[in-house]
């Protein structure tokens, strides 16, 4: 029997998963020993237990499962046989961070156990006295009957008969093999007892490796979905910070490019005040000194148109004197008419001569009045002294002409600035610099809008403005800003002259 629970205590703890004895994390109750004597066991750990325990039978055991400890030092295999206990064996089971310590105390027979937790120390006692008495109290009854026939038989007294004597022999014979049938069949039901408790004990085995299997699938799943839930929640925390730092990086290349864009902005608006600043005080010398040359030529005009009506009155006198000396003959009505026409003469062409200044007057303070109003504006329409690039317009009539258009059209390779006119006239281009001027004779403006500047400094052309004023002497002057000299072309067709300038850099 001894061998037979040994056997079978050691097949019920195979099943379990063994995990190997190591250093113990510091977080665990490490069992470090296990001593017997008699019938007490006593468990020393490094930490209180905390421990359940559930019996066993066929053979008697005990079950006693620590939580959160492991073994250290301690054999897997305790052999005792002092009477009452058999052996001892333990085994681990659960995760690292989960682990059970399984200690399984098999017995001689049926007892009851006292449990007690002293400090880090667990003591496990067997009540009761022990079960020597067993043996006698399992005899068969047959046998114990068989038994007390023979005692009978040999207690007959000696003077029995023969018959007497056969008839104990065959009493004692048949209560012989009753006796021997009786211990037969008790060992054939002890036998069958025994098989029966071994399947019993098997089953139960099995059961408990299945239900152990089932608990280190668990735990094994259980980590694992904590390792997946883990190497989850790491891989999102690098996503997230790379997706941070790229964040950062895009935030700062968008702040540096914002700088920059503001820093060349700046230096943008300062260059172009500064050709502004410098282009106005170049066109404010230019029409002051436009201004003082009109102002010399009106001047010469009114002397020249003075001296003119002079000549013609002088011319018309000697005329008058000469008709009045050639016709003294005649009569003197012929005279005095001739005298009267002669002054109706002179009235008259002092009176045209008279309105003609006063029109001049006119025309001259509109010229000025015009020039002061957008003097602030206007770019430089070049020196009166400017030498012609090249003039064209061929015979033209004597009619004053109209500019009815000025305008500005950017083409694929070029720049085209043209100039409408009602009827062909004759006109001159000069250049000097960044500024071309075209200069129409006897020409006028007729509408306001004609003479507003247009802005082209924002094409890609080498045009930045273009502005017709009127010029001095009834002529009409667009002059044409260049961002940097280049060479172009003027053609007329009709009433269309047109200048091509290519782009820059071409």
């Amino acid at each position: 029997m001894k061998a037979y629970a040994v056997s079978l205590l050691g097949w019920v703890l195979v099943p379990l998963v063994a995990l190997a004895q190591q250093s113990a994390p510091a977080d665990l109750n490490t069992i470090t020993g296990i001593t017997v004597s008699g019938g007490t066991v006593e468990i020393n750990g490094s930490k209180k237990p905390d421990f359940n325990s559930f019996t066993m039978t066929d053979p008697p055991r005990l079950v006693i499962d620590v939580s959160g400890a492991v073994f250290q030092g301690v054999e897997a295999e305790l052999p005792v046989a002092n009477g009452t206990v058999t052996g001892i064996r333990t085994a681990m089971y659960g995760t690292e961070s989960a682990s059970i310590a399984r200690i399984l105390i098999g017995y001689e027979r049926e007892v009851e156990t006292d449990i007690q937790s002293a400090g880090n120390k667990l003591v496990v006692k067997v009540l009761g006295a022990g079960g020597g008495t067993a043996v006698a109290a399992n005899t068969p009854p047959a046998q114990q009957q068989g038994t007390a026939e023979i005692a009978s038989a040999t207690n007959t007294p000696a003077g029995a008969n023969a018959q007497d004597a056969a008839r104990a022999a065959a009493s004692d014979r048949d209560a012989q093999d009753k006796a021997a049938k009786a211990a037969a069949d008790a060992a054939r039901a002890d036998r069958e007892n025994q098989e029966k408790a071994a399947a019993e004990a098997a089953a139960r085995a099995k059961e408990d490796a299945e239900s152990e299997r089932k608990k280190q699938e668990e735990a094994r799943l259980a980590s694992q979905r904590q390792d997946e839930e883990r190497r989850a929640s790491e891989e999102a925390a690098i996503a997230e910070r790379k997706r941070q730092e790229e964040d950062a990086r895009v935030a700062a290349k968008r702040a540096e490019d914002e700088r920059r864009a503001t820093e060349q902005a700046a230096a943008d608006a300062k260059r172009q005040q500064a050709e502004q600043a410098q282009a106005s005080a170049k066109n404010t010398a230019e029409e002051r000194r436009a201004a003082a040359q009109a102002a010399a030529e009106a001047k010469r005009a009114e002397a020249q148109a003075a001296a003119q009506a002079k000549r013609e009155q002088a011319e018309q006198a000697r005329t008058a004197a000469a008709d009045a000396k050639r016709q003294q003959a005649e009569e003197a009505q012929a005279a005095a008419q001739a005298r009267r026409e002669e002054q109706q003469q002179a009235r008259v062409a002092a009176a045209e001569a008279k309105r003609q200044q006063a029109a001049e007057a006119r025309e001259r303070r509109q010229e000025r009045t015009v020039a002061s109003r957008e003097s602030t504006a206007r770019p430089s329409q070049g020196s009166a002294a400017r030498e012609p690039r090249e003039s064209g317009g061929g015979a033209t009539s004597s009619r004053r002409k109209t500019m009815t258009l000025v305008g500005f059209q950017q083409q694929p390779d070029s720049s085209r600035v043209f100039v409408r006119t009602n009827e062909p006239v004759r006109y001159n281009v000069s250049d000097a610099g960044n500024q071309v001027v075209l200069e129409l004779e006897n020409t006028r403006v007729v509408e306001s809008n004609n003479t507003l500047p247009l802005d082209t400094h924002f094409f890609p052309s080498a045009v930045s403005r273009v502005e017709a004023v009127p010029g001095a002497g009834h002529t009409v002057r667009v002059v044409i800003q260049l961002k940097q000299g280049v060479r172009y072309q003027t053609r007329q067709e009709g009433g269309l002259i047109t200048l091509d300038f290519p782009r820059p850099g071409r």
